[in-house]
């Protein structure tokens, strides 16, 4: 097929975020400084390629404070952020930690710790048992903050008390799944107390719009990402609700549909804010092995946000 040539849209920005950026850094900087092993609780970022890569630099990666063997060594909290039980079980078992969350999540955190004061009942828009949600929730006492996944649980929703009532959300929500459960909230509670600055990162915005812009012109159209990356599969539904119904996850143990790539003239790629470059790199070596490629960038902003990595790891 190397006499046709399909176009490839590539979406910008794609891939690695700041927060994903600092993660990372964070586990690199504390094997250097601490030396290896080092423990991460749960994966410091959703991409099975980054996690691989660092268990083979001294990174051992475990779900429970609990499964540490050697309390003697420090352990690193996931970029997702953790639930306020976990810091404290950590200085229980004298365990020395260093917390990666993001400084986005951290901030819905402080934003959830301040409505609680203000005596706010607070609902948070997200998914179940996503780990950001579980740190989220995990800021405050049981039954001060409710979860709201869909529109049908905004529209059933009842006050389950006279307090005041505000809401916040995951970082890494479909934008525009978000705007109709907060419009179906607004309606039924016009008072509530929404965030000052919306909740919704950055980077997962840049990259469900540039996906937005070019998925219509796209006959399918490639997420590059890990399964149990929550921004990753939103970018996934962005493309199929903005007119490329043929869009899918590419993840380590993904078929690549090559055949019917072959068969169209023009396909679109981005990456979740978790997967870094050299996968979007070998995905396209893959293609062009097969058919000639012409590939066109589409930036629709550039990103230079960088968050810096906690001071005792400098």
């Amino acid at each position: 097929m190397k006499n046709k040539e399909i176009k490839i849209l590539l979406a910008a920005p794609r891939g690695f975020c700041a927060g994903v950026d600092r993660a990372i850094e964070i586990v690199k900087k504390s094997i250097t400084k601490f030396g290896s092993p080092v423990y991460v609780r749960h994966e410091i970022v959703h991409n099975k390629y980054v996690v691989d890569n660092l268990k083979k630099i001294g990174a051992i990666f475990v779900e429970k404070l609990d499964e540490i063997q050697d309390k003697t060594r420090p352990v690193i909290f996931s970029a997702h952020g953790v639930p306020k039980s976990v810091p404290e079980k950590a200085k229980n078992l004298n365990i020395e930690y260093v917390d990666a969350t993001c400084p986005l999540v951290s901030k819905v955190h402080k934003e959830a710790e301040k409505l609680y004061k203000n005596n706010y009942h607070i609902l948070l828009i997200g998914h179940f048992n996503h780990p950001e949600v579980i740190g989220t929730m995990g800021q405050l006492p049981k039954n001060s903050i409710d979860l709201i996944e869909r529109v049908e649980d905004a529209n059933n929703y009842v006050k389950k008390n006279d307090k005041k009532i505000a809401y916040i959300t995951q970082t890494t929500l479909s934008v525009d799944d978000t705007k109709k459960i907060v419009k179906v909230l607004k309606n039924k509670f016009p008072e509530i107390k929404e965030p000052v600055k919306e909740d919704i990162c950055y980077a997962t915005t840049n990259r469900q719009a540039a996906v937005k812009k070019i998925a219509k012109e796209c006959e399918m159209f490639f997420i590059i990402g890990s399964k149990n990356s929550s921004n990753s599969l939103r970018l996934v539904e962005v493309a199929q609700q903005a007119g490329c119904k043929q869009s899918e996850l590419i993840h380590t143990e993904s078929e690549i549909p090559i055949k019917k790539i072959i068969n169209c003239s023009t396909i679109g790629i981005s990456s979740g804010a978790s997967a870094p470059e050299i996968l979007v790199k070998n995905f396209i070596d893959k293609i062009k092995k097969e058919i000639n490629v012409n590939i066109k960038e589409v930036e629709i902003i550039k990103e230079n946000v960088i968050f810096k990595t906690p001071g005792k790891l400098n």
